[in-house]
């Protein structure tokens, strides 16, 4: 790479690929207001409006290579995809082999909600973990079976039992506040996970560590600073 190429590399703002639900209003508004004055944002979405494993597995399979060719075109940085409960299907190889797919095909690191999620827990590293989400057993079941195999297994995991993704984006934050608040008695968390890129989480994150006193984990706060940093380290690799 010519010193020219290589500055104009460092200069430029990262380009970050958002593989995200159709359904889903939180996750870029949240990106563009933490992340959008030093990098551009590009958006593919797939096509999601329950979450459901069945829906969700749909998505896969049906939604996620087309959406892959298509963020291949931004020439991103680093891609995220973002939709925790999907990669929480299965064992993490599943979440990982997705990140894969992503990555050969958009020809681009890419990271996926769970694995920022746990690459903040483990930062942590907490005795007792305790799992939110708006989400119905099954899919908050599955956070709770990926955080047990990653070697935290939940002290507790709730859910709101919400199917319609747009009505998970809906939830104010005072809201989740609440919930958050009138669950936790009894378990004595030293870390609270709040899963769910389309739930308001990111700003229930300060009024929860006051009332709370432990760290406070959300999808989105965790794939923001994995994006930071990977893509970071992609363009100093390129240069």
């Amino acid at each position: 790479m010519t010193p020219f190429g290589s500055t104009a590399l460092k200069d430029r703002p990262l380009r970050i690929g958002l593989i995200v639900p159709s359904s889903n209003t939180v996750m870029e508004p949240d990106f563009h207001q933490q992340i959008g004055r030093i990098a551009i944002v590009s958006t593919t979405r797939i096509f999601l409006e329950e979450v459901t494993r069945e829906e969700e597995l749909r998505m896969l399979d049906d939604e996620l290579p087309k959406a892959t060719e298509l963020i291949r075109t931004t020439a991103p940085d680093v891609v995220i995809f973002g939709c925790t409960s999907a990669g929480a299907l299965g064992t993490l190889t599943h979440d990982r082999e997705i990140g894969e797919r992503i990555r050969k095909g958009a020809g681009a690191p890419a990271v996926t909600v769970l694995e920022a999620v746990l690459t903040k827990v483990r930062a942590i590293d907490p005795r007792k973990i305790a799992v939110f989400t708006p989400y119905t057993d099954d899919l908050t079941n599955s956070i709770a079976s990926s955080l047990r195999e990653a070697g935290y297994p939940p002290v507790k995991a709730v859910g709101m039992g919400i199917r319609g993704n747009l009505d998970i984006g809906r939830v104010p934050p005072s809201e989740i506040i609440r919930f958050v608040a009138s669950q936790v008695d009894g378990c004595s968390p030293d870390c609270v996970f709040l899963s769910c890129t389309n739930w308001r989480s990111v700003e229930a994150i300060e009024p929860l560590q006051k009332k709370l006193g432990v760290p406070i984990v959300t999808s989105n706060q965790a794939a923001v600073d994995a994006v930071r940093r990977v893509g970071a380290g992609s363009r100093a690799d390129a240069c």
